[in-house]
């Protein structure tokens, strides 16, 4: 009876777990430390952009920390028809930041909000297009997404080690570089430790030590936290009513589109890291909360919303698999949102810190592609091409950040993101070789016979019946040994 009581009560996924409000408070605040700067440098990059002054900046960022929280709460509770409930937190996308500068230089921080409430409207409508999709994403296309994800996040894990600021006259200095280095050290540590929840924790305990060894090291700033007010409301439409303009939100939707891609990627990217199913219906609920927020983000004053991978990564890193942890960590984006004096004293971590601390979080993202990709069947087919050009296809933007830069500008919006142009060849290809089978060649492709172990047909059509091998040596059915001519021999 027993049995059967826990059996009742026990999660049927493995999301769905309740580990308690201790353990809720801890990852969750880990979530946010992970992902705080990247939260930050949206607003930030484009409030310096539009010419704001540093309190209306602090309004951005405000807004953006208070809207992420409200996103990534939607997304990991859920709503009929919206939200995945899955371990993903919702922040300010980065994908669009150039077309947004470029939507302000012609019509102001008006323009930008309301391209974005248009097109993520639109992208809104179009979503179920894109919930039914999931078949197109086999262990092939995830795990190319995946290990590209983790990739393509390295180099931020590089200059947040340096410093962050690369206009800052220490930046890339031997004194941030070894700060990241005893963190990832010390998370290292941690994790060897016996105790489960230390190893868990391993990420946020590495930050807390690595922040105060940068104090006492004078590296560690906290004279600002007590500069501005301590509790302040988000201002509704406080940069001014937005403004549609055609031509803005064209280029936006364009962002929008890439968004899709991306937290399609990320959605089921987490849903394979957990083990969990993910169909399309859910795909569907995750997108559809993915635009809601993004159409009601600017009313506060921030930008599209999509999933976080680095956070994706701490999932993966740390085996903590609850949506109620993340959603605890949504509260606390919405809890900073509302005193600005909690994201101060977050800001003060070190840059250099969290890039210690990234080192291992985005190495694990990309493992896990490598360990999806494990999964694929490589004989006799072209997959081994599929994943080879995909991921070369996505490191294209991060080798040369400005390789598309020449390009239309449509063009480069969608493919300055390695993610998102992995993720559209990695679809592509398998379209074209693994469902459009028509035109197929029964002939391997040169990359793929070099990978695979082959026998030519004249060499097989030699051997007799009863033939066989023992010792590295040929033998005929009645044990007569068959000389076996070297290489050169003719």
């Amino acid at each position: 009876m027993a049995n059967s009581a826990e059996e009742t009560v026990s999660p049927t996924r493995p999301e769905d777990e309740k580990l308690g409000i201790g353990a809720n408070l801890a990852y969750g605040l880990q979530h946010v430390l992970t992902m705080y700067g990247g939260i930050v440098a949206v607003p930030l990059i484009l409030g310096q952009a539009a010419g704001l002054g540093s309190g209306d900046i602090g309004l951005l960022i405000t807004a953006s920390l208070f809207a992420g929280g409200l996103a990534t709460i939607l997304q990991t509770m859920g709503l009929p028809f919206f939200g995945s409930q899955l371990p993903l937190v919702q922040g300010v996308s980065f994908s669009g930041v150039a077309t947004m500068i470029a939507i302000s230089g012609n019509g102001g921080l008006q323009s930008v909000l309301g391209a974005v409430i248009a097109a993520s409207l639109i992208g809104l409508l179009i979503t179920p297009i894109f919930s039914r999709i999931t078949r197109f994403f086999p262990p092939l296309v995830t795990g190319i997404v995946i290990t590209t994800i983790g990739l393509t996040l390295m180099p931020v894990a590089a200059r947040w080690a340096m410093g962050g600021n690369s206009s800052a006259p220490d930046f890339g200095s031997p004194a941030n570089i070894q700060l990241a280095a005893v963190t990832l050290v010390i998370v290292l540590l941690l994790s060897k430790l016996g105790s489960a929840a230390i190893s868990r924790l391993s990420i946020l305990l590495a930050l807390i030590i690595g922040t105060v060894i940068a104090y006492f090291a004078g590296m560690a700033d906290f004279s600002q936290v007590t500069e501005g007010p301590f509790f302040a409301l988000p201002l509704v439409f406080h940069f001014g009513y937005p403004t549609f303009e055609v031509a803005a939100i064209a280029s936006m939707f364009i962002v929008i589109m890439v968004t899709l891609v991306e937290t399609s990627a990320d959605i089921l990217a987490v849903g394979e890291i957990i083990e969990t199913k993910v169909d399309s219906r859910r795909l569907g609920d995750g997108l559809r909360a993915d635009m809601l927020s993004s159409l009601l983000a600017p009313i506060f004053g921030s930008f599209t919303q999509s999933a976080f991978a680095q956070n994706v990564g701490l999932v993966a890193v740390t085996g903590v698999k609850s949506r109620y942890v993340v959603a605890t960590g949504g509260l606390f984006l919405v809890t900073l949102g509302l005193l600005p004096v909690m994201g101060r004293i977050v800001a003060a971590v070190p840059s250099s810190v969290l890039g210690g601390a990234g080192i291992v979080l985005f190495g694990t993202v990309a493992a896990s592609g490598i360990r999806t990709l494990s999964k694929v069947d490589y004989a006799n087919n072209m997959n081994l091409v599929i994943v080879a050009t995909s991921i070369g296809f996505g490191m294209i933007p991060i080798a040369s950040p400005t390789f598309y830069e020449h390009f239309p500008a449509w063009v480069e919006t969608i493919f300055h993101s390695g993610i998102s142009s992995a993720a559209l060849m990695a679809i592509s290809l398998n379209l074209i070789f693994n469902h459009m089978t028509a035109g197929n060649s029964d002939q391997q492709s040169v990359f793929v016979a070099g990978t695979e172990r082959t026998l030519r047909y004249q060499d097989i059509a030699r051997l007799h019946d009863g033939d066989y091998f023992l010792n590295g040596k040929l033998y005929d059915a009645n044990g007569t040994e068959v000389p076996v001519l070297a290489a050169e021999a003719h």
